[in-house]
């Protein structure tokens, strides 16, 4: 741990997805995933790009885009880039005007792109055809993420609509049918 709370979180679920990553299958990375229209290799390009754009758009130069001919380890250079950019003394207390009011690089950033990769670690797996098991942290996060988006998450290119499931449905596949998906693996 260090001193750098957003750093210290985005290093964990970084590294959660890298572990979901590193455990796909070459044949997954262009196989659909459960993000209509985007297979296992765009869901990976997704985070990378959105977490580039954002950065960029706070004047945070991550350099160049990694080559995602190998989707694990273009992640693990990205990663390393922002955890480089986090650890930069000043970036992640930078305040701007967010679209909720006023807020910080880190605090946006840990919000928004931290809830993709937590998320988005059960689409590439179901792309391999494998489930994933999120933890009581990650639940809270999507929970927390869904209550606060409301019905700004179901919007053009977020998530698709809100999935019907049973009354006992465990909490994953209630927080996965919040987020539109399915909780089952495609055979």
């Amino acid at each position: 741990m260090t001193d750098n709370p957003i750093l210290d979180a985005y290093t964990e679920r970084a590294a959660g997805l890298a572990a979901v990553l590193d455990a796909t299958s070459p044949a997954a990375w262009d196989a659909p995933s459960p993000c209509a229209g985007w297979t296992a290799r765009d869901v990976v390009a997704h985070v990378v790009d959105t977490q580039r754009e954002y950065l960029a758009r706070h004047d945070v130069d991550l350099g160049p885009r990694p080559d995602l001919a190998d989707p694990a380890a273009a992640w693990r250079a990205h990663a390393a880039a922002v955890g480089a950019a986090l650890a930069t003394p000043g970036v992640v207390d930078r305040p701007f005007d967010s679209f909720t009011g006023p807020s910080t690089l880190g605090a946006t950033f840990d919000m928004f792109y931290g809830f993709d990769m937590v998320a988005h670690r059960w689409d590439v797996a179901a792309a391999d055809g494998r489930a994933h098991r999120f933890t009581d942290a990650d639940l809270d996060l999507i929970e927390g993420m869904v209550a606060a988006m409301g019905e700004h998450l179901y919007g053009d290119g977020v998530c698709a609509p809100p999935v019907a499931v049973p009354a006992d449905a465990d909490r994953q596949t209630r927080a996965l049918a919040a987020l539109g998906r399915e909780a089952t693996v495609p055979a």
